[in-house]
């Protein structure tokens, strides 16, 4: 069974109420000997050295914290386990008013670890590298705050593909088929699968079905040069880059991958999204206990 020595904790700082749960968790897992150091003001910088050494950090919030928090574990190979006080908290596993249950079952061993792919993000100038970063969800090439359509080329291991005139186009991990792919249209591929996702937004006159990439495949898209409106880079969320003409970003499965601690069965993805897609239905008994599964770090499985 996994022996967790040094724990820590990330809190959304903008989030009333995280900072005193934080408080307590870090007080209840000192009071079994174990080291914590805690975090309520988010800076990824200074938080990746913490990370190093760390057995498992608890991010507090919502999905954009476990989004956050994943892409500074991943490199590092430490588990996340989510406290929801956000909106939907589709990735996250422990309700608030849960997790003093729910870290005795952690610790007593009755977890299991799942693996998500991320992909890698680099933005091309020329021979130039600007940006490189690792996204869990999503990169979205799209236009910015002007109503006009971008022309964006893309090419799928180095053969052209297609052109699209759109509004955008997201390009997908299976965690993010979810999130902003889903509201534009594209299929929900389970969180264990490896491959790529591409849906554009509002596509005129172009391919407008989304495409499920084969694993391992690289993908390249070009800022055509009849755009002429203002194109911006978002990774998971998050302004990265704007694009001039001709800029190009690659997008490949990264090297890292992204660790969460499950306390639920391993079946619980479909359930935990029906849930969320059709909360008229009123949900059916459960059998099986939260926090009955077994596992460790170890025995991934």
């Amino acid at each position: 069974m996994q022996t967790f020595q040094q724990v820590g904790i990330l809190a959304h700082p903008l989030r009333p109420g995280t900072a005193p749960i934080a408080q307590d968790v870090a007080q209840s897992l000192q009071a079994r000997d174990i080291k914590t150091w805690v975090r309520t003001a988010w800076d990824a910088s200074r938080a990746r050295p913490l990370v190093h050494g760390s057995d498992l950090v608890i991010a507090i919030g919502g999905d954009g914290a476990m989004l956050r928090a994943a892409r500074v574990c991943a490199p590092e190979q430490v588990p996340v386990l989510g406290i929801n006080t956000g909106y939907l908290g589709f990735l996250t596993e422990v309700c608030p008013e849960d997790w003093e249950e729910s870290l005795t079952a952690l610790l007593e061993g009755r977890f299991w670890i799942e693996q998500r792919m991320m992909i890698r993000c680099e933005v091309q100038r020329g021979d130039q590298v600007l940006e490189s970063c690792d996204a869990l969800n999503d990169v979205v090439i799209s236009r910015g705050a002007i109503a006009k359509l971008v022309q964006l080329e893309m090419y799928i291991d180095g053969g052209w593909a297609t052109t699209y005139h759109c509004d955008g186009l997201v390009i997908a991990t299976p965690t993010g088929s979810t999130a902003y792919a889903l509201a534009v249209g594209g299929p929900i591929l389970p969180p264990e699968l490896k491959n790529i996702l591409v849906v554009p937004v509002a596509p005129h006159l172009s391919m407008d079905r989304p495409m499920v990439l084969s694993q391992g495949v690289a993908v390249r898209v070009v800022n055509g040069p009849q755009t002429v409106t203002e194109v911006v880079l978002t990774v998971d969320g998050e302004l990265v880059a704007s694009l001039e003409s001709s800029d190009q970003i690659v997008v490949r499965a990264s090297d890292s991958t992204s660790q969460f601690v499950r306390l639920r069965d391993r079946n619980y993805f479909y359930r935990s999204l029906l849930d969320r897609l059709e909360p008229r239905v009123p949900p059916r008994p459960n059998k099986n206990k939260v926090g009955t599964a077994t596992g460790s770090v170890q025995n991934q499985g």
